[in-house]
């Protein structure tokens, strides 16, 4: 079959595949991107699985349009255009997970052996996009028909090799709204508590993953079952491990309800009311978080009380909390937690129907404006636009001018507290 000019990455990735196939080698799709298929999604990402060794791969595609960052697990990466790299990756079997992660060595074999070294049935499906047919070694097919997440052969082995599978596990089936087979789902019991293994940043890209999921409730709910909650957020363990703990079942309300969810938001939401900022704060740590994200957390969890009193606030008080980098994720938690007619609720949304000049004015001045009159930028700039804005919103500051004079104050009164 003639090779065309790809345009699409679903192109580019049969383009890969009839390549190799027109140099003589086997060639399928695998993983991801036929499980989304089946899923009737369209895939966010394509591999190729070959019998060519990762030499083979270079030599077929040149130099210059391949990388070959993981070839010594047999990966190749193929390179066209602007499309997004292709990983053309070599038919293997591995060898031991000594730092539960990465093998030790790889032996490049079959297709068949390919797939069983694989994590979940539903990862381990190829596809020959040519004749448009499966090729399933491990029942894939029939997990995906009847929405399982099963490990492939041994769970407890899977897991061995690498830990963060059984974080997988949790989102996966949760975010296909999948059941956990009971033997899989055992071995997760029997290991939440080597999942700590794992580096603080695999993890957090996980957590992530799922708080922002619009199943982000069975997510929660699923990592208490399986034990993984008190492994990584022990803080909550014991509301979510209680059966019947009204705590936790307002947490999974809330992450329920939940629309839409920033990482900060979805946290928030299951934070509320059971830890407080500090304890948010060691957790994020933990996870590896941004500091912008921790810091969001943390303002969520000290506004969040006021919020649900919205109509009980002066209105310059709402005001600031409305105009807010994170005064929409405030909003959305709030809509989350109070019942739709809610006094507080309706006067939030009375407000935010007004123009943005009314309740969310632009600021008088910025960070450029404060160094253009002579004022040093440093550590404390951030405290001081706070303040200004504070200021303005509260009606105290109508000017730039105003503004200057404030800033020119504040800096001197910062600095006698510092004598």
């Amino acid at each position: 079959m003639a090779e065309q000019r790809p345009k699409t990455q679903r192109d580019f990735a049969l383009s890969v595949v009839q390549r190799l196939r027109s140099a003589g080698f086997e060639a399928l799709w695998a993983g991801g991107c036929v499980r989304d298929q089946l899923l009737g999604r369209k895939p966010k990402d394509y591999d190729v699985a070959t019998d060519a060794g990762p030499e083979q791969v270079r030599q077929l595609f040149g130099h210059r349009r391949t990388l070959a960052i993981g070839a010594a697990f047999g990966v190749i990466s193929v390179r066209y255009g602007r499309l997004k790299p292709i990983d053309v990756a070599t038919f293997r079997t591995d060898g031991q997970y000594k730092d539960g992660r990465r093998p030790e060595s790889v032996e490049f074999t079959s297709a068949e052996y390919d797939a069983q070294r694989r994590d979940f049935t539903i990862y381990g499906l190829f596809c020959d996009p040519i004749a448009d047919r499966i090729v399933d070694y491990v029942g894939g097919l029939s997990d995906l028909e009847a929405r399982v997440v099963r490990a492939i052969g041994d769970p407890h082995r899977r897991f061995a090799d690498d830990k963060l599978r059984m974080l997988r596990a949790v989102r996966f089936a949760a975010t296909y709204d999948f059941a956990l087979d009971p033997v899989t789902l055992a071995a997760i019991q029997h290991m939440a508590a080597e999942v700590v293994q794992v580096s603080g940043e695999r993890i957090g890209a996980e957590i992530r993953r799922m708080v922002v999921h619009g199943n982000r409730a069975r997510a929660a709910m699923l990592l208490a079952e399986s034990g993984l909650l008190r492994a990584l957020l022990p803080e909550l363990a014991p509301h979510g491990e209680a059966a019947g703990d009204e705590s936790w079942q307002a947490a999974t309300r809330r992450l329920r309800k939940l629309r839409p969810a920033t990482v900060a938001s979805g946290l928030a939401a299951m934070y509320f009311g059971m830890l407080d900022s500090g304890q948010a704060a060691a957790i994020g740590r933990r996870l590896r978080l941004t500091n912008k994200e921790n810091q969001r957390i943390r303002w969520l969890l000290e506004n969040l009380p006021q919020a649900l009193v919205a109509d009980e606030l002066r209105w310059p008080t709402l005001q600031r909390l409305l105009a807010h980098e994170g005064g929409p994720e405030l909003v959305a938690l709030a809509e989350a937690i109070l019942e739709p007619g809610h006094p507080g609720l309706s006067r939030i949304r009375q407000q935010m129907a007004l123009p943005p000049s009314q309740w969310n004015p632009p600021p008088l001045v910025n960070g450029d404006d404060l160094t253009a009159r002579g004022l040093a930028p440093g550590k404390h700039f951030t405290d001081l636009l706070n303040h200004l804005r504070d200021e303005q919103l509260e009606g105290r500051l109508l000017t730039k001018a105003d503004s200057i004079a404030e800033a020119q104050q504040w800096i001197e009164r910062h600095a006698n507290r510092q004598r």
